[in-house]
């Protein structure tokens, strides 16, 4: 998010709803306490590959799927009312050459701010996960104790970056806060945390990822909250909430033909009408 007075109030939306968060120290606490049960380093280490080995997993079998993507980003004024808000339904699926494709089923005229091309380009992007698998080695796992949540027994992991990057010289982010672990399958069922880094006139609010298992087997995220007041170098306070709801996962299929204009043959090919008259459904 940047700030009120930084660039006429832009907000970086893309950011935001790929849950990339502040830098500032943040507890990341719960409502149940969390059980100090200790585990040996190298039970710590087994859970810890083999949760971030589901990460990896996960992220391809999404790839796999198509789903729907609600987002809802709004300014928050006095007295909590809404001030500004950005609203956009999506729903991603494939196109005939394996592509992720957004087709945007509800986006009325935003009131948050001004959002930028690069703002729409990178909303078009997927990534409900905190953890990237290909940047495991760059963080720090701290083994914070056992917590029950519903009918779940997790182990509780604090996650941390071992060096943040810098922003003058890279566009890389990461992920700072907790992860919960499933006890029995070892696999992550929900994060919370923020990413880092960020700018004087670049903050974020932290966010909290749910997720449910589908097909027995994976589990992805199905919803993501955050509200909260960001505090600014300036001394600017801005005040957002964001609901994010993924639903109607389905094994994808390619529905989306993609047809090259400058291929005479293909244009031949794409344009002569069918031989027989096609079923009506």
């Amino acid at each position: 998010m940047v700030g009120k007075h930084s660039v006429k109030g832009r907000v970086s939306v893309a950011a935001f709803l790929l849950f990339l968060f502040a830098s500032a120290p943040v507890v990341f606490g719960q409502g149940s306490a969390t059980s100090p049960r200790d585990l040996s380093p190298a039970d710590a280490d087994r859970i810890l590959k083999a949760f971030t080995a589901k990460e990896t997993e996960f992220r391809l079998a999404l790839n796999q799927y198509s789903f729907k993507r609600d987002a809802i980003l709004q300014s928050i004024g006095m007295g909590g009312q809404v001030t500004g808000e950005y609203h956009r339904v999506s729903y991603f699926t494939f196109d005939d050459q394996g592509n992720r494709y957004e087709k945007i089923s509800f986006f009325p005229m935003p009131s948050f701010g001004a959002v930028t091309q690069e703002d729409l380009d990178d909303l078009g992007g997927v990534e409900p996960f905190a953890l990237e698998p290909s940047k495991i080695s760059k963080y720090d796992f701290k083994y914070v104790g056992k917590e029950k949540i519903d009918e779940l027994s997790l182990y509780v992991f604090d996650v941390t970056p071992k060096v943040i990057p810098d922003p003058k010289k890279t566009k890389e982010r990461l992920f700072v806060g907790r992860v919960w672990v499933d006890d029995q399958d070892l696999q992550i069922v929900k994060t919370k945390g923020k990413g880092v880094p960020e700018t004087k006139i670049n903050k974020f609010p932290v966010v909290e990822t749910y997720r449910e298992q589908f097909g027995g087997k994976y589990w992805f995220p199905t919803y993501s909250y955050a509200d909260e007041e960001l505090l600014y170098d300036s001394g600017d306070t801005l005040h957002v909430r964001m609901k994010v709801r993924y639903s109607d996962f389905a094994p994808a299929r390619a529905d989306v033909k993609i047809i090259e204009i400058d291929d005479p043959e293909t244009q031949k090919k794409e344009t002569k009408p069918p031989a027989t008259k096609p079923n009506k459904p």
